[in-house]
C-alpha cells in the first residue's frame, strides 16, 4: 500500500464515523457518498473532489490537478477535480468541502417510475 493510498483509508475512515457518510464505489473506485450522492474517490492514486467555486478553483490551481475525466475520452466531468498525491495534506480540507457542496444540494430521490415498481 502506497502513502497516498494511506491517506485515503485515513481519511475515509475518519469521514464515514460521521453517520451520514457511506463508504461506496464509483466507477468500481472507493468512494465516499452522503445525502445520496457522491463527493469524493480515490482513483489511481489520485483524490477526486466534487467541488465548487472558491474551492474549485483552488484544487484546480495545484500544480498537477485537473478536471476528472475517468475514460480519458476527453470529457471531462466539470464540477470534479483530480488532486495529485503531492497535495495530499489538503485532501482532508477538500473532502470536507466536497461533503459540504453535495449536502447543500437537494437529496437524490429515486425516479418515479422506480418508487411505484417498489411499491408492486
Amino acid at each position: 500500500m502506497g502513502k497516498s493510498e494511506e491517506t485515503w483509508e485515513i481519511i475515509a475512515a475518519s469521514f464515514t464515523k460521521k453517520k451520514d457518510v457511506l463508504l461506496t464505489k464509483m466507477m468500481g473506485h472507493p468512494s465516499l457518498k452522503t445525502n445520496g450522492k457522491l463527493c469524493c474517490c480515490f482513483f489511481d492514486g489520485d483524490m477526486v473532489f466534487k467541488l465548487s467555486g472558491e474551492e474549485h478553483a483552488r484544487a484546480l490551481a495545484l500544480k498537477g490537478s485537473k478536471l476528472f475525466d475517468p475514460g480519458s475520452m476527453g470529457r471531462p466531468m466539470k464540477e470534479w477535480v483530480q488532486v495529485k498525491p503531492a497535495h495530499e495534506k489538503l485532501w482532508p480540507q477538500f473532502t470536507e468541502a466536497a461533503l459540504d457542496y453535495v449536502k447543500s444540494s437537494p437529496a437524490k430521490t429515486k425516479p418515479a417510475a422506480a418508487k411505484a415498481k417498489k411499491k408492486k
